[in-house]
């Protein structure tokens, strides 16, 4: 592979070695099976040079000053093959705008190019760029041609048109459609209906099933899926849960994002018993739900004082995914909130025989426990234990320990050993998982050092903070303090 063509490239150039368009654009071809080995050998050669000639062509369309319709007058001409892979070497270089430019010079070379497919795989592409104004102008370049637009070419405008919010502009071609003849699907509102949620406008939404209606367009199941959807973004359960009860009565399938639009809507807006309904439901169709929403799930259930079912949510999950270290983070949870030793004893015990490492989360977790039982024996056993199990304290560690020392728990040792290995001069950082903070709380002595920090001037929030920083700066601000209630 040549060195030019592994270089990254600048401005509107892109990176070659790693960019899945050119692994599957150059890739060397296939070796055929035919009976002639003449044929064979001369169809590998064609091929092999074809292949060299399209890797010359992208490296010239990949220098920085180079002009596509340029290279198309020197050429004189590009194969089919050529033509679409520079089409979407400019799509994804960011220079859609020199397309128009580009394909009107290549269908003028040869006069057969100028049919319904290519006209129909230009104006969708243009559409999909934003780039309306290009588009109409191909398509009444294609009228003029004496060609006829398509389905799928007035899919393409409505579409297009409806994404960038100009509705009246995605109606007028609707309307266009019909008047030659054309009758519109279920796609085409389908694209409509997702515009009109996007911008919450959803009484379009009504007149949008209305014309499916008049149209004698039935609803499919993407239709009852994006109903469900955009219902649920904005908060409108009536019609989200008619929407679901249409899409079941009609035995369509669910689609994962819809579980996640349905759960996200209950958690933002709605009972914690419709959440253990929808959540349950997703459960039984072995729906993946992402990470985000398990963690919006879990700060429910904390709120709610639930942590029990966060020991269940994590087995839910390692079920699907794996025992991740949200998993882990989710069960031990659960037993330190509870005040469960025991629990929390089985749960490290399976990390052990799992060979899981501990991480800061997991170490926190425990000491915030030990901490709010007040097992300072625990407590400062873990503490000088950390180094053994290759965790590093992060700020969250430091809050604890002094949150401690304010309840009598002594210090010195520990800052003697932190101090020791150098820890204390080393930057503030944060690595605990946030649903550690979510169950306990920032605890005084983060709260102070946040309330503290944001009071200082803006540049001197900026320069690079270490432990040894916030804990001085805390300890001037506390001697303040002390000396005013002093004079008062």
């Amino acid at each position: 592979m040549d060195n030019a063509m592994s270089l990254q490239l600048q401005s509107h150039r892109i990176p070659y070695k790693n960019n899945f368009f050119f692994k599957n654009l150059l890739r060397k071809p296939l070796t055929l099976s035919l009976p002639n080995s003449t044929k064979h050998t001369t169809l590998l050669v064609e091929t092999y040079h074809q292949h060299q000639a399209l890797k010359a062509l992208i490296h010239r369309l990949n220098h920085i000053h180079s002009c596509p319709l340029k290279i198309l007058q020197h050429d004189g001409d590009w194969s089919k093959s050529h033509f679409w892979a520079v089409i979407r070497f400019l799509q994804i270089s960011s220079r859609s705008a020199l397309i128009p430019q580009v394909f009107d010079l290549w269908v003028n070379v040869e006069k057969s190019r100028i049919n319904e497919s290519n006209y129909e795989k230009i104006i969708g592409l243009l559409c999909e760029e934003g780039l309306m104004g290009e588009a109409v102008s191909a398509l009444e370049d294609m009228k003029h041609n004496n060609l006829r637009p398509s389905l799928e070419i007035y899919n393409s405008m409505i579409h297009g048109y409806s994404r960038s919010r100009m509705f009246e502009d995605a109606l007028f071609f609707l309307y266009e459609m019909r008047g030659i003849g054309l009758k519109p699907k279920t796609n085409t509102y389908n694209g409509l209906i997702q515009s009109y949620g996007k911008y919450k406008m959803y009484s379009n939404i009504d007149m949008c099933l209305k014309e499916m209606k008049l149209d004698g367009c039935l609803p499919d199941q993407i239709t009852y899926n994006l109903l469900i959807r955009e219902f649920a973004r904005g908060g409108l359960f009536k019609r989200m849960e008619g929407a679901y009860r249409s899409l079941r009565s009609n035995r369509m399938h669910l689609d994962s994002s819809t579980f996640d639009a349905m759960l996200e809507a209950y958690i933002n807006f709605g009972s914690l018993k419709d959440i253990e309904k929808v959540y349950k439901s997703s459960l039984k169709s072995n729906t993946f739900l992402k990470e985000d929403l398990i963690r919006k799930l879990a700060e429910v259930y904390i709120k709610n004082l639930m942590f029990s079912r966060l020991d269940d949510l994590g087995d839910d999950l390692a079920s699907r995914t794996g025992r991740t270290d949200l998993v882990w983070c989710l069960r031990i949870l659960s037993h330190a909130c509870l005040l469960s030793r025991r629990g929390m004893e089985l749960v490290v015990q399976e990390m052990e025989d799992a060979k899981v490492p501990w991480n800061i989360s997991i170490a926190n977790i425990i000491l915030l426990a030990f901490l709010k039982k007040k097992d300072f024996t625990h407590l400062k056993l873990l503490f000088f234990e950390l180094p053994n199990h290759g965790v590093k304290p992060d700020i969250v560690t430091f809050g604890i320990l002094f949150d401690a020392r304010s309840f009598g728990f002594d210090v010195t040792g520990i800052l003697v050993m932190w101090r020791r290995i150098g820890l204390l001069d080393e930057s503030v950082d944060v690595n605990t998982d946030p649903l550690v903070l979510t169950a306990y709380g920032k605890g005084n002595f983060l709260q102070s050092l946040e309330d503290l920090y944001l009071s200082l001037d803006p540049r001197a929030r900026e320069k690079s903070w270490t432990y040894q920083n916030l804990i001085d700066l805390l300890e001037k601000q506390n001697r303040r303090q002390l000396q005013n209630k002093y004079f008062e």
